[in-house]
């Protein structure tokens, strides 16, 4: 079929489609939120995704890649890229798997945790001003909500 010849589908269709899709909203929301918090942890030189990541590592023992990615609901070769930048500014490190040396764990650093503490700080301040704009129980309710996909 040339390009002069095809039919569009019909407006109703995507009408239904932009009003109706789950996966466009959640997109469109995560995409919004992802800029919204993006430029507030500009200043640490970190994105969300980076900063979710560090949060991730704030615990006494690190945790195994493959685990660590499907918590972070990203697959292991995208986490895997997504660590690289932390790991040459020295924020985290990453060890060979004690108990399986092919598996890697990842570790926070104490200059990230350092970095964190001041990065944490004011995402708190831009997350209470994000949930203030909210609608009062909506914040609660959209979490749980998407807990349940």
């Amino acid at each position: 079929m040339s390009d002069s010849t095809f039919e569009l589908l019909p407006r109703e269709t995507v009408l239904h489609i932009r009003d109706t899709c789950l996966c466009l909203a959640a997109q469109r929301a995560a995409r919004r939120l992802a800029r919204r918090f993006d430029k507030v942890l500009r200043p640490f030189g970190l994105t969300n995704g980076q900063f979710s990541l560090m949060v991730a590592l704030n615990q006494p023992d690190p945790p195994p890649l493959g685990r660590l990615a499907a918590f972070l609901g990203m697959e292991p070769s995208t986490l895997t890229a997504a660590v690289k930048p932390l790991a040459r500014r020295g924020l985290l490190l990453v060890e060979p798997d004690p108990a399986d040396r092919r598996s890697r764990r990842l570790r926070i650093t104490a200059d990230g945790v350092v970095l964190m503490r001041d990065a944490a700080e004011v995402w708190h301040e831009a997350h209470a001003a994000l949930e203030a704009e909210l609608p009062a129980g909506t914040a609660m309710a959209l979490r749980r909500d998407l807990a349940a996909l």
